[in-house]
């Protein structure tokens, strides 16, 4: 039986009476993410009845909701995406960097998160490849894997991007493989000073178009001149760029990449305790020195669900991008090339049929294979496991 903690249990308790205080000021779409989230392997959305084909030992499986902000539905999603990955990575070392918006600007693209979370994605890349191709820094066109986060540990609202990135790309004549340092990407004052540069020319591009929206406290910046008073402390202030050293090796990238691609706003496992009024969770606290960083938090219910919601991801926005040489239908021939300019040999490929693994976990019984011996469908639950064997021709009890 599961005992551990999860953020459905909190949901499924404290969501119909947040529902209830907040009609008319949730959108449909957190509607959905939060039935998603509290029906999620539950007999509400179906599954089907396993047994074992040794010891005969029987257990219901409940179908899964799939909605990428549900906290138990990611892990098959990462380890999917990860297999098509894996064939992308270089024998180089890799790094990890981090574009984060100023405070002032993530008020802006809390109310047009489509649009801002975009212009993050557009500029932040935008901004690797210039200073990459530009001969005074690496000279090259590198390869970008880009992940959009929105939430900072306590799960407030904290947009920022973490990108992977080769140490090295293609010259620019396509000739030879330009290496960077092996501590050392791309100077990231240069990044910094480009990055703010261009994200608020394009911001305000935006305002003059009238596509931003702005309400309650931020409602006057709907004027240019309160957005650009607004701004100003924004434009003087350095916008850190943050370039972790790289990677141990394909490997270490791979693990992170596990960590971080379908990662949402709060885990299951940093989940403390709940008493039907509050939530007690683990955060890291990234203002304190490293022994003392791991706090404990508690939040009321709603206040743990109103910050959760606020994670929720336009429709249809995805939140993993590539660029340059992993961009695009060209994507194969540019990693084809950079391998030959690395002398390596491609990825080995299994012209065998390989047998797709077994989906359902093993028999906690004996380790036997399970089989589906009975589905059921949406709010339908099974039958009751089969009794002793009836006589031929009668039905069981």
């Amino acid at each position: 039986m599961r005992t551990s903690l999860e953020v459905a249990d909190v949901f499924r308790a404290a969501g119909p009476a947040y529902r209830a205080a907040h009609a008319g000021h949730l959108s449909l779409h957190q509607l959905k993410v939060m039935s998603a989230i509290e029906h999620c392997r539950t007999a509400a959305l179906g599954g089907h009845v396993e047994a074992c084909t040794d010891c005969g030992h029987w257990r219901i499986a409940y179908n899964s909701c799939r909605n990428r902000h549900c906290p138990k539905c990611q892990g098959a999603a990462a380890r999917t995406w990860l297999a098509a990955r894996e064939a992308d990575l270089l024998p180089v070392g890799y790094f990890h960097v981090v574009f984060t918006l100023p405070a002032e600007i993530a008020q802006i693209a809390f109310t047009n998160k489509a649009l801002l979370y975009d212009l993050l994605f557009k500029t932040a890349s935008e901004t690797m490849l210039t200073i990459a191709a530009d001969p005074r820094h690496l000279g090259a066109r590198i390869g970008i894997t880009a992940v959009l986060h929105t939430w900072g540990s306590a799960m407030t609202h904290h947009p920022h991007i973490h990108m992977i990135v080769p140490g090295g790309g293609i010259a620019l004549d396509g000739e030879r493989w330009i290496s960077s340092r092996p501590a050392f990407l791309l100077p990231v004052r240069v990044l910094g000073a480009f990055f703010r540069r261009l994200f608020l020319t394009r911001l305000l591009a935006l305002h003059d178009a009238g596509k931003l929206a702005f309400f309650g406290k931020l409602a006057e910046l709907a004027d240019r001149r309160a957005l650009l008073r607004h701004l100003s402390p924004v434009r003087k202030k350095r916008w850190v760029v943050y370039a972790k050293p790289p990677f141990a090796g394909p490997e270490a990238v791979l693990a992170y990449l596990s960590r971080y691609t379908h990662r949402v706003a709060i885990s299951n496992s940093r989940l403390i305790s709940f008493d039907e009024d509050v939530v007690t969770f683990r955060y890291k606290d990234y203002r304190r020195s490293a022994p003392d960083r791991q706090q404990i938090m508690t939040l009321g219910a709603d206040e743990f669900i109103r910050r959760f919601l606020l994670h929720c991801l336009p429709r249809g926005f995805h939140r993993i991008r590539h660029y340059g040489l992993l961009a695009g239908s060209t994507r194969k021939a540019r990693l084809e090339r950079a391998r030959q300019l690395l002398a390596v040999a491609p990825p080995a490929v299994d012209e065998a049929p390989v047998e797709p693994p077994d989906p359902h976990p093993p028999c906690p019984c004996c380790g036997g294979h399970m089989v589906i011996i009975e589905t059921f469908q949406r709010c339908h639950p099974p039958r009751g496991p089969p009794s002793a064997a009836a006589p031929s021709g009668q039905p069981a009890p």
